[in-house]
């Protein structure tokens, strides 16, 4: 069971999600009515904000920033009115409330600074396109190869992180294609991560962040950077003190 003395916000970056934000929103409060929500609108175009439901918050980009940008904004804001913990929820549907909850209870029971939930930690049933499985499969055999650390999906955007996360990711967050990354920093940090099983919706809406033809760029791309993060200091020691959560 979750602390209800601890604050909890879901965090959903959102850009051109105007079908499914809402239904996002409303079923969070409906499941977890005690975690708040803040919508980040990443420069949508397509009236995103009009479309979310009172009781949310909306913070509105002027620009498209990336999903980098976008989640690092949402972290600011939940460092500077004290959560205690911070879920990333995609506005496309992909990501239960249900399974919300499960991320939730696990960080909190366990020692975790980062819970990531995981398509494939015990089963491989969620569809996904040939070059995207081999895409997943080369960054998790990298990762354990980098970190030592075995992410069976390790570009899920589907994760709880504490109080100590929160304030490392708002002083500073991967621009462009962040979640293999953060593994590779967090651990570099001394932030434990640990990896859960969760049940996804298949997305039904909106626009994927990595289309088809951009995959083994993607790859390529993300490669070097993980490679970069082994000298790379993004957070100094004041930031990444690992303190017990109030």
């Amino acid at each position: 069971m979750s602390n209800s003395k601890q604050r909890h916000l879901a965090i959903i970056p959102a850009f051109n999600e105007s079908q499914s934000v809402g239904n996002v929103v409303r079923q969070i409060h409906e499941e977890m009515p005690e975690c708040d929500v803040v919508v980040i609108d990443d420069g949508s175009v397509d009236g995103t904000p009009r479309f979310v439901p009172e009781g949310a918050r909306v913070i509105i980009l002027p620009f498209n920033l990336g999903i980098g940008g976008a989640m690092q904004t949402g972290y600011r804001y939940a460092a500077l009115n004290g959560y205690d913990v911070a879920v990333q929820v995609d506005a496309d549907g992909q990501h239960p409330p249900t399974q919300v909850k499960k991320l939730i209870d696990e960080l909190e029971k366990s020692d975790a600074d980062m819970v990531i939930g995981s398509r494939f930690k015990k089963t491989i049933e969620y569809r996904q396109t040939l070059s995207r499985m081999v895409g997943i499969h080369w960054l998790r055999h990298f990762t354990k190869l980098l970190t030592g650390l075995w992410i069976t999906d390790p570009t899920s955007g589907f994760r709880a992180v504490n109080k100590n996360v929160i304030s490392a990711f708002a002083h500073w967050y991967p621009d462009d294609y962040p979640e293999p990354e953060v593994i590779v920093l967090l651990h570099r940090a001394g932030f434990n991560i640990t990896e859960i099983q969760v049940e996804m919706n298949q997305r039904e809406t909106g626009e994927t962040s990595i289309p088809f033809a951009r995959g083994l760029f993607y790859v390529i791309k993300v490669s070097a950077s993980l490679v970069l993060d082994l000298i790379r200091e993004p957070w100094p020691p004041a930031v990444i003190k690992h303190e017990e959560s109030s």
